[in-house]
């Protein structure tokens, strides 16, 4: 099955933000485009809006003067539904209510072709339910774009229930024929990136309640250290804390209260309070005329140690070591069998976050997983009430002396890059294994949807097999609510990699 030809006329119905983007990318890959919306006149000035635009690409030479009037030519609003009773497509672009979608394509269905595709760009519906009272629900399907269309890549491709396989890959050949990287995916809450990502924000929000980081640190450890375009909070205020909550609520409610997509209650308290971020002038952080961002927490210079002894592995953290030696620090290595860690001259321990708290042991800082130890710019590190004052400033002064800036956290197990990451990596394995996506699809939907530095797939292979599953199982074990109990997908990857160590 091949992408539309793009004689055949595309119709977008709502003309709001997304719905003009969609259209745009229709218009500009060469297709007929008739634009409806419910509102009296909205479609005419949506129609404007978009050549407006049209407008702006020709003056940034992404469009030439010839191609811009061809593509209004092409455009055309539609005062009524029959206007569309041609089109070879209609996606649907309209309020995020299950019963006002449902009412469009019953009405649509009665007007359009047989052989039209029907698509919702639906967030957080179900394709499957939405699609459901329709006589031929096998035509119909999800396209989610993302925002801005014109501008990002992706479009999950969503199979609901009923879809067929060639109304699938009809849409999916025509996403990609306009320009766009899609991926398939089935019917699942939040589909692939708003149900993967959860963890992005959910953990960055409990380390909050914790009491163990304010919002600044936090996105700066997320940023700095973890290699993430945005943190948390930022994020979350540039989307709308209430359209960010209504995502992950949308999702939890979906998986029938799921803890491990539980939203989180400071943010509930934040939308309850009118602070929605960017958009109300207040979110996490203050936009208002002459507001100052607060700063993270960076711990004050101090002195790196002369030496420290390397015993065991550091795993992920290996790069630790090189960079040690080339800052001019002696390392000495013992063979020891008392796992993998930094012994300072304190005598105090330097551990690579696994899930375990510092008060557990005796004179234990434990130090962030990085994306790249040696580009990261920030190493948050934690220690207990009960940590020598001299391992923390040997942890610190080594740091520091590797040109990092240091911020010391409150003692959470998992810290806040691994624990995030691990998580990230559990739901990516689970989804996989119930159908939801493949690999591939994951990590190019985690990359280009959400700008991750790696997929979660590309974390996993470079973390280690068992890496995730066994930070995940030591979380469990301090907080056994079932939010972090890695998943029976998880634990397969991980034992398979045993299993095969163990027979060679």
């Amino acid at each position: 099955m091949t992408a539309l030809d793009l004689s055949s006329p595309v119709a977008v119905v709502g003309t709001g933000t997304m719905g003009q983007g969609i259209a745009q990318v229709a218009l500009v890959a060469g297709h007929p485009v008739r634009l409806y919306d419910a509102a009296p006149g909205r479609a005419g000035q949506a129609a404007a809006a978009i050549g407006a635009r049209l407008d702006r690409l020709v003056e940034k030479d992404r469009l030439t003067a010839a191609g811009r009037d061809a593509a209004r030519a092409r455009l055309r609003p539609a005062e009524s539904l029959a206007e569309l009773a041609d089109c070879a497509l209609v996606v649907e672009a309209v309020l995020e209510r299950l019963d006002v979608k449902r009412e469009l394509f019953t009405e649509l269905e009665g007007i359009v072709a047989d052989d039209c595709l029907l698509a919702t760009n639906t967030s957080s519906l179900s394709v499957t339910a939405i699609g459901g009272a329709l006589r031929n629900p096998g035509r119909f399907v999800g396209l989610h774009f993302f925002n801005p269309a014109p501008l990002l890549p992706l479009v999950e491709v969503v199979s609901g229930f009923a879809t067929d396989v060639t109304s699938a890959t009809r849409a999916y050949e025509t996403a990609r024929a306009w320009g766009k990287t899609p991926v398939a995916c089935a019917d699942t809450p939040g589909f692939i990136v708003n149900r993967i990502a959860r963890p992005f924000y959910a953990e960055a929000f409990a380390v909050l309640e914790s009491q163990a980081a304010d919002p600044a640190t936090i996105d700066a450890v997320l940023r700095e250290c973890g290699g993430f375009r945005m943190g948390a909070f930022e994020l979350t205020d540039l989307i709308g804390q209430d359209v960010n909550e209504s995502v992950t609520h949308s999702v939890w409610q979906s998986f029938f209260q799921d803890v491990r997509f539980t939203p989180s209650l400071a943010q509930r308290r934040l939308v309850e309070s009118g602070r929605l971020g960017r958009k109300s002038g207040h979110g996490w952080y203050d936009y208002g005329d002459g507001a100052e961002r607060p700063e993270p927490h960076t711990a004050e210079k101090e002195q790196p140690p002369a030496y420290v002894v390397v015993e065991g592995d550091l795993g992920p953290a290996s790069e630790v070591i090189a960079l040690i030696r080339e800052a001019g620090i002696a390392v000495r290595e013992e063979d020891e069998d008392h796992g993998t860690r930094l012994v300072l001259p304190s005598g105090g321990q330097l551990v690579l976050a696994d899930g375990q708290t510092s008060v557990e042991f005796r004179d234990v800082v434990y130090f962030d997983l990085a994306l790249d130890y040696r580009r990261a710019t920030r190493i948050a590190l934690s220690a207990s009430q009960d940590t020598a004052p001299q391992t923390l400033a040997e942890a610190i002064g080594l740091f520091q002396a590797l040109g990092k800036d240091v911020s010391v956290i409150g003692d959470v197990p998992g810290m806040i890059v691994a624990r995030t990451v691990a998580r990230i990596v559990d739901l990516a394995h689970d989804a996989v294994a119930k159908g939801v996506a493949t690999e591939e699809d994951i990590d190019t939907a985690m990359r280009l949807g959400v700008n991750y530095p790696l997929g979660p797939f590309e974390w996993s292979r470079r973390l280690g097999r068992s890496w995730a599953y066994d930070l995940l199982d030591d979380l469990h074990l301090r907080d056994p609510s079932g939010r972090y109990a890695p998943s029976l997908a998880l634990y397969r990857h991980a034992y398979a990699g045993e299993k095969r160590e163990g027979a060679s």
